[in-house]
Parts: structure tokens; C-alpha cells; sequence
């Protein structure tokens, strides 16, 4: 079996779908279920039996060492993260805790768990840690594309924790020998993400009448890579990759996010059209940019491509429509999380823009 931190939220979640569609092999979810973390995400998954889920945080290392030692995974699957942008400006101290103690603890109990196996066990044995493009910095219009070789240069609190925890995998290969590999992924999109993040966010206040605010003028590009692209790359990694090596991950997808809004609309307009002809267009509103707010990011996959021989299946047309199909048509997930916490924070962070 594998362990799996923060296997309820978005991209472990949507990677426990993606691994039961390729693999019987069962799977424990280690997560701490903040308020991006959603149990009904993989209810199918825990009610047949297959997936079993640990309520836990990843800086509690008694309850990390007891589930390695109960379950003896032949892998660790490292998704658990603080992850939006806005959120780390507003409050740093949690994604320092998670990202950086958080991976430290992990990573302290998986070499001792590690060090205990034997022979083919130890052999076989995999620490994957899933990290971010955000903590290669900024790109101009005309820079090149992050490759793996990209000096590190973080620009937010969260993506500074999430290079903190890339470089703290990277020493326990190099002094340990523990057995690690590290993706750093674009923007993912795509099911069950939680609805603060600029897709979703679109979609549903495009729904609920409401405005669709864009950061200063619109003009930051992503490189946009559906989530289900994203698992099928871990799943390969895990199974193909160098032993100490990182590998990114890349949709191929450059977008402004303006364009990525009106597409969303347009996808709205044809799905779900308003009453006497109006435009979600329509609700579209410029304000304040974010501090810090880098300007593109982008991705060369080439050595994923040439080693792993992975590539993107979707673009991101076909992407974008089978992400909005999915939020209108799964109304009772989308009510779990909108919480009067969650409109809390969509009160401070929008508010005073």
C-alpha cells in the first residue's frame, strides 16, 4: 500500500480518483482536514474499503511514526501543503508550520521508518514530494521557461515554505540516502478544487450573480495544467524516476488570466445562459493586485518528457469545459465547503480591493 498526506484535498484527492482507476493497490490518507480538506472528495474510496483515512497533521510525529509502523507503506506520497498565495500574505505562520515543520517531521519519521526495512523492502521504498513552479520566482514575457536548473527564487510566504521543504527533501537524499523524488508542477485546475482559487471562484460567482474580480489588469500568465494530467505524471514518476532527482510538470498551457475568465464565461454562456440574453462577461471587475503578484510563470517539461516520457493528454480548452461541467453538475460537493468560514475569507482578502 502508500501513504498519502493531504490525500482529501485538491490534488491528493483528485490523485486518489486517478490511482483507483489505474491500480487496486489500497492507499492511506494521512490529513489534517483544514478547510481544504474535504472527506467527501474520495467517500467513494473510503466506503468500498480501499482507501482508509487517518485524520491527523504532518507535524504531529507520533501519529505519523504510528501509521507508517501499522500500515508499512512501500511509499510516501506527499501532497500535504498550505497552498494559496493570498492566504500565506494574510497569515505566514501556518504555512511555515506546514510546509517546512510539517515536511521536516515527515521526513525525520520516514527515515527512521526507511532505515528499519530490509533488503527488497528498503530497495523499493519512495518519499515523493509534490512541490510548485511559484518557487522559481518571476518570469518576464521573453524569459525562458523553469526548468529543473532554475535558481530558486521565491517571491510569497507560501512558495518561500514550499522551497523550504523542497530544499530540506532534497539534503535528506543527499545526507541520508533516503530514497526521494520531487515534482514541481504549474497551476493545477480541474474537480474538487476549493472554490477561493481563481477557477473556481469564477465559476461559482459567475453562477451566484456575483462579481468576477480580476488582480490588477488582468494580465499575469499561468501555465495552466488540468489536475488529472498532474496525477498521471506523479503516478509515473513514482514508478520511473531517478532516485534524488526533481522533475517538472508542465501543461503547456500559457494563459492570461483574463483569458482564462472570459473562457469561463463563454463555457457559461453556452452551458448555462442567463435569462434575456446577458453575458457573464458581464460581472467582470478589475481590482487591486496582490502584493508580490508574479508576473508569468512557465514550465519546460522536457526531462519529464525525455526520461519519464510523459505529456499533458488535455489541453486547455478540453480542460477548462470538462472543469466547468463538473461544478455545475456537483452542487451538493460544492455546498460542503462553503462555509461561513470560508466566506470569511472571501470577505478579508476581497473586501478593501
Amino acid at each position: 500500500m502508500i501513504l498519502i498526506t493531504g490525500g482529501a484535498g485538491f490534488i491528493g484527492g483528485n490523485f486518489v480518483h486517478h490511482w483507483f482507476s489505474r491500480s487496486d493497490e489500497p492507499v492511506v490518507v494521512l490529513d489534517k482536514l483544514t478547510y481544504a480538506g474535504n472527506p467527501l472528495t474520495i467517500a467513494a474510496h473510503l466506503k468500498s474499503g480501499r482507501a482508509t483515512l487517518a485524520k491527523a497533521d504532518i507535524c504531529d510525529r507520533e501519529a505519523v511514526r504510528g501509521l507508517l509502523q501499522q500500515h508499512r507503506p512501500r511509499a510516501v506520497l506527499h501532497f500535504a501543503a498550505e497552498s494559496h498565495v493570498d492566504r500565506s500574505i494574510h497569515g505566514p505562520g501556518e504555512f511555515i508550520q506546514t510546509n517546512m515543520v510539517g515536511t521536516f517531521s515527515l521526513l525525520e519519521e520516514t527515515r527512521a521508518y526507511w532505515s528499519a526495512l530490509a533488503g527488497d523492502e528498503k530497495a523499493a521504498f519512495r518519499f515523493l514530494h509534490v512541490s510548485t513552479d511559484e518557487v522559481y520566482g518571476s518570469l518576464s514575457e521573453t524569459d525562458p521557461a523553469f526548468s529543473e536548473t532554475t535558481p530558486y527564487a521565491p517571491n510569497s510566504p507560501y512558495s518561500a515554505s514550499k522551497a523550504g521543504s523542497d530544499h530540506l527533501v532534497r539534503a535528506y537524499h543527499h545526507t541520508y540516502g533516503l530514497p526521494t523524488l520531487t515534482t514541481n508542477c504549474s497551476n493545477n485546475y480541474g474537480p474538487y478544487h476549493f472554490p477561493e482559487k481563481l477557477i473556481p471562484l469564477m465559476i461559482l460567482n459567475a453562477l451566484d450573480g456575483k462579481p468576477l474580480p480580476v488582480y490588477g489588469d488582468g494580465q499575469n500568465i499561468r501555465d495552466w495544467l488540468y489536475v488529472r494530467d498532474h496525477c498521471e505524471a506523479i503516478c509515473q514518476v513514482l514508478q520511473k524516476g531517478r532516485l534524488g532527482e526533481t522533475y517538472n510538470v508542465g501543461g503547456k498551457n500559457e494563459v492570461k488570466n483574463i483569458d482564462v475568465v472570459t473562457t469561463i464565461c463563454r463555457k457559461l454562456d453556452a452551458l448555462r445562459p442567463k435569462a434575456g440574453g446577458a453575458r457573464y462577461e458581464e460581472q467582470i471587475t478589475y481590482v487591486a493586485d496582490r502584493p508580490g503578484h508574479d508576473r508569468r510563470y512557465a514550465i519546460d517539461p522536457r526531462k519529464i518528457e525525455r526520461e519519464i516520457g510523459w505529456r499533458p493528454a488535455e489541453t486547455f480548452d478540453s480542460g477548462i469545459d470538462q472543469t466547468v461541467r463538473w461544478y455545475l453538475e456537483n452542487t451538493e460537493w460544492i455546498d460542503s465547503v462553503r462555509t461561513g468560514a470560508y466566506r470569511d475569507w472571501m470577505d478579508t482578502n476581497y473586501a478593501a480591493r
